[in-house]
């Protein structure tokens, strides 16, 4: 008997955090009902000041700084190459794509870039100036390792 009254006691209080949770957090499913057209929102601004960004993690991939639309990218043309390929880097002054790109899965190194690594927007994405959907609560590395105590 007492096991079955602590059950239905955690299920309750599981209904009961459940229900505050979903009521404190932001809709972003659409519309309601999911049936009712409505217009999309406009596209964001991109950032295309060509300024790179600080990484917030190691290996992060870096952000695009600059406009792609129009870019070719699919298997018969990658326009992101025609700049940041090693050979053309020195007339583009882009940053050279890193060498992991041109190694298989198994860390052998290729003579081009790797086919898992051919579209750039799979992990490279363009920086707009969005307002964040849900609050970030985001702390850097190096703000992380400045609050550690000293002497450990």
């Amino acid at each position: 008997m007492r096991r079955l009254l602590l059950s239905a006691c955690a299920g309750a209080t599981c209904l009961v955090a459940g229900a505050l949770f979903a009521q404190e957090a932001p809709r972003l499913t659409g519309p309601e009902p999911f049936t009712k057209e409505t217009p999309a929102p406009p596209m964001q601004r991109q950032v295309t000041d060509d300024v790179r960004r600080k990484r917030n993690y190691p290996d992060q991939p870096p952000l695009i700084p600059h406009a792609i639309e129009g870019y070719a990218l699919d298997l018969n043309a990658n326009k992101c190459l025609a700049c940041h390929a090693r050979k053309f880097t020195e007339q583009s002054q882009a940053p050279m794509i890193s060498v992991t790109h041109y190694q298989d899965r198994e860390g052998n190194t290729l003579g081009g870039v790797s086919p898992r690594r051919y579209s750039c927007l799979a992990c490279h994405v363009p920086q707009t100036a969005a307002k964040p959907l849900v609050p970030n609560t985001f702390v850097d590395m190096d703000a992380l390792v400045e609050r550690e105590p000293r002497g450990r």
